[in-house]
């Protein structure tokens, strides 16, 4: 039968649209003013609760809905200006080592958030936050790694009792081995040209000595800057995360700098203390009994234990490729570390020759804090200063040679967990410096806000009245299709696929309501030739359907192509643009041929229909004849 869909057909689109309507109605619930607190080295407990709620009622400052766990606190309050007087309240009652971020927290009812229904993320130009432009010390990177190798040179040369004139770093990309004979240069050059493949090793004489030089390629100096680049990212990218910052920016531009943007961060100052912060994983050996003092400094353990620590580093932690935290096979936790192959030999070879001995991990980090003095004028004046702060983190017996994944035993759940997050939020390659920053407030973010969706109501509104005035009661259907449309669009970008709506992305929405009654237009356009070429209407509509059905699809996927190569290529505003194009293309096709069609057959299937009511006087005439 002409126009008429079969039972299962018809739910299934009712199915969607109701979905759509359920994933999309979170965007009507406005967000609460809210307080992160998350810890920069150890996991909240019970206490740090206490300590910011009693703060809290200190400061006379009303809160609700707290959220707590190991890794963060998080609770609301009723307005920006007591959300900015809690944050100052609770940093003035907590110590060094946490991080307090203003935030908001979603109002969605629970029956919504357990099926996964959620709101939009919005992007910084739309709810406000903190953009930064940072450069990356590729020049440390490479002098760090350098000076690495020379630490495990001299090891080598130390334990096959090769004698030297001396080690030195000539520059950040060389290193020179003095040797009184060229037999000993021979046996040192045998014993380093497999444990360091990316150097070149050349030798030369000077001075009545024997030379090896040990060098960097440029292929090697290219991948250093590669890796660092890639590890302070990935860095930069945990870090964000435990800020808790919706759908943040962490992107390479160029060869040496990161772009990182943070929705909803109205805190710049401690956006940059967090993310500059410069930690290094050290692995060490314990220092021997009776070794010269200068040799090795001194730790204590978590249970208070001291230890001597070799001065050497037998292994940095950029070597460590991946980090998690385990159970052994009898249930007791560990924490798995898997290294690359330099660092897989480095490991391997220091471990089998130290069995018994007990190796020790050392978390250095270079912190920021602020100081305030002041200046000739009387006034006060902040100014930032960056320290140094060593602390050990790991202290275990070495059972056997390790391989390049090995575990680290002896600890407890919360220890474990605790050392593969520090491991995995990592330590930055090289240091990094903030040569741009800009700021953008939540009120410029919420106008723009404002003004695009005022405009996506005035297009659509345009479009209704258009549509109902030219096309009548086939009018009235595009016009449920078109807001189908829209709320299958906020579902996808809300939940089901989730995508961060920026400026450029409601322009895609104002376009897509367009492009939305296209296809209807095409496909109507289509039944009025019919009926103007005699059809009878019920075939007239199936012939529109199904003969515009090429032209909108070839139409479309055009489009699509488009909008894929510029989400490809593109960054920032042209991939929010693309993505809520693509997200448009798709949807609209669904309400514009199925979901319309549904309705027409709704409407005029089934039975014997005499007249059309879709504008255009002529073709409905000839209809009625």
């Amino acid at each position: 039968m002409l126009n008429k869909y079969p039972l299962w057909k018809n739910l299934l689109i009712l199915l969607i649209v109701i979905l759509g309507f359920l994933y999309s109605v979170p965007n009507l619930y406005p967000d609460d003013e809210a307080i992160q607190v998350t810890s920069t080295n150890l996991s909240l407990n019970e206490s740090d609760r206490e300590i910011v709620t009693t703060a809290l009622e200190a400061a006379q400052i009303e809160f609700f809905g707290l959220e707590f766990d190991e890794t963060s606190l998080l609770l609301r309050v009723n307005s920006v200006e007591e959300q900015l007087r809690a944050k100052s309240a609770i940093e003035t009652a907590l110590s060094t080592g946490y991080i307090v971020a203003l935030n908001l927290a979603p109002t969605t009812p629970a029956w919504l958030q357990a099926i996964g229904a959620g709101k939009m993320n919005l992007g910084l130009d739309l709810q406000g936050g903190v953009h930064f432009l940072m450069e990356v010390d590729i020049d440390a990177a490479i002098a760090r790694r350098m000076e690495d190798n020379l630490g495990n040179v001299r090891t080598i040369l130390r334990e096959q009792r090769i004698r030297t004139r001396g080690l030195n770093l000539l520059d950040s990309t060389q290193l020179e081995i003095r040797f009184a004979d060229a037999g000993d240069r021979s046996q040192a050059r045998a014993e380093l040209v497999d444990n360091f493949p990316e150097l070149q090793l050349l030798n030369r004489e000077a001075d009545e000595l024997y030379i090896l030089d040990m060098r960097m390629t440029p292929e090697t100096i290219l991948q250093i800057q590669r890796d660092t680049l890639l590890a302070n990212r990935t860095t930069i990218a945990n870090r964000v995360n435990a800020l808790g910052v919706a759908e943040p920016t962490v992107q390479q531009q160029g060869a040496d700098r990161i772009v990182v943007e943070l929705p909803g961060v109205q805190d710049p100052a401690q956006a940059i203390q967090f993310l500059q912060r410069i930690a290094t994983l050290e692995f060490h050996l314990e220092a021997e009994l009776g070794a010269a003092s200068l040799s090795y400094e001194s730790y204590t353990t978590p249970d208070g234990i001291p230890i001597n620590v070799d001065n050497d580093v037998i292994l940095q932690g950029d070597r460590i490729s991946n980090v998690r935290s385990t159970l052994d096979q009898y249930g007791m936790p560990q924490v798995q570390i898997n290294l690359d192959a330099q660092g897989g030999n480095q490991i391997n070879r220091v471990t089998r020759e130290n069995v018994g001995r007990n190796m020790d991990i050392l978390l250095n980090e270079t912190k920021s804090r602020t100081i305030t003095s002041i200046n000739e004028a009387g006034e006060e004046v902040e100014e930032s200063e960056f320290y140094e702060e060593k602390r050990l983190i790991s202290h275990a017996t070495i059972r056997t040679a390790l391989p390049r994944t090995f575990v680290i035993t002896g600890l407890s759940a919360t220890e474990a967990n605790e050392l593969s997050r520090l491991i995995s939020s990592g330590s930055l390659a090289a240091p990094m410096t903030i040569v741009e920053q800009s700021v953008i407030g939540p009120s410029m973010g919420q106008e723009n806000l404002d003004q695009g969706f005022r405009g996506v109501l005035l297009a659509a509104a345009s479009v209704v009245l258009f549509m109902l005035a030219y096309y009548r009661v086939f009018g009235l259907i595009a016009n449920v299709a078109l807001i189908m449309n829209i709320l299958l669009i906020f579902a996808v970008m809300s939940s089901i696929l989730p995508a961060t709506l920026t400026l450029p992305g409601i322009v895609g929405i104002v376009l897509t309501v367009g492009m939305a009654v296209d296809s209807n237009v095409l496909i109507f356009s289509r039944i009025r030739e019919e009926l103007a070429e005699g059809s009878p209407p019920q075939r007239a509509i199936d012939a529109g359907y199904d003969r515009a059905f090429t032209t909108i699809l070839d139409s479309n996927l055009t489009t699509f192509i488009v909008a894929a190569v510029l989400f490809s290529i593109g960054s920032g505003p042209v991939k929010g643009f693309a993505v809520v194009l693509m997200i448009g293309l798709v949807t609209s096709m669904f309400t514009a041929i199925w979901g319309s069609r549904a309705l027409v057959n709704l409407i005029y299937g089934g039975h014997k229909v005499q007249t059309l009511s879709i504008g255009g006087g002529h073709a409905a005439a000839k209809a009625d004849a």
